[in-house]
This record gives C-alpha cells, sequence and structure tokens, in this order.
C-alpha cells in the first residue's frame, strides 16, 4: 500500500501546527482529554464536558515556537510540543471521575473536527477540586507516518 513521504508528513505538521510552509494554518489548535480511545471518527471515549468543573481544551499557537520541526522517529514523522498545556484548575470532578487517557487535538475550542489523537503515558483522573493536568514541554507527541 502506497504510504506518504516524509516531506508530505513534513508539510502536514508544519502547516497544521507550526504556520510554516505550503499548507500554512493560522491560530490555535485545541487540546482536550478524553476518557478512552477516540478512535479515527471521535466516537470513542468521553471528553469531560466543557465548561463543567472549569474543563476546556487549551489552545495552543499554530507557531513554530509552539511545536518543534518534524524529524524522523522510526518511519514517521514526529513533532512535540516546546512548551507547557496546562489546563485550568479544576472546580470538581471532570467526566464523573472517570480516568482520562488519551489527548485530543482539535481545530475548535468546542465541537469541531478531531485532527490528531494518543494516549496519555499516565492516565490521570480529576475527581475533586483543585486538580490541574498539564503536559510539560515535549510530553505531547503527534505523529504522521
Amino acid at each position: 500500500m502506497p504510504g506518504k513521504s516524509n516531506y508530505l508528513e513534513d508539510l502536514l505538521l508544519n502547516g497544521m501546527l507550526r504556520n510554516t510552509g505550503l499548507l500554512a494554518q493560522s491560530g490555535s489548535v485545541y487540546v482536550g482529554l478524553k476518557t478512552a480511545d477516540p478512535t479515527d471518527d471521535n466516537s470513542g471515549g468521553t471528553e469531560p464536558t466543557i465548561g463543567t468543573n472549569a474543563y476546556a481544551r487549551v489552545a495552543v499557537s499554530r507557531a513554530t515556537g509552539s511545536w518543534g520541526a518534524p524529524a524522523d522517529a522510526s518511519g514517521a514523522q514526529r513533532t512535540s510540543n516546546t512548551g507547557t498545556i496546562t489546563f485550568p484548575t479544576s472546580t470538581g470532578a471532570w467526566a464523573s471521575g472517570a480516568a482520562l487517557t488519551h489527548f485530543i487535538v482539535m481545530d475548535a475550542a468546542t465541537a469541531g473536527n478531531m485532527l490528531w489523537s494518543g494516549a496519555l503515558q499516565n492516565s490521570r483522573v480529576v475527581d475533586a477540586t483543585g486538580i490541574t493536568v498539564s503536559f510539560a514541554a515535549s510530553a505531547l507527541t503527534i505523529e504522521e507516518s
């Protein structure tokens, strides 16, 4: 089966996340959380309700300063966040206190289309007030293969 070239993978990552190249997109992408693998159509898992108990997707600028330059890793082109991505501090349980196991990258702060997803290295349970979830720099990796 034919696949994408590294060149095309770089175009997609640079355009969608870094606002560079032929496919440059300005604005932001929005990182959210899910209770299970969202699958390719974003039908899996549950995202905490936006606006409930301070849950909100986090805007990350489509800029070279927000995402690293794509690099080859085992035949796939990968990029990672260059700064910390921090969700609002909870004011109560998110997703009824279920474990949050996956991240999603969306094209809108609410609703919208899923662009990428992935499993978290460590699941998180937000079951009380005062919990802050964050991704350290380089902890959220987006891959094109």
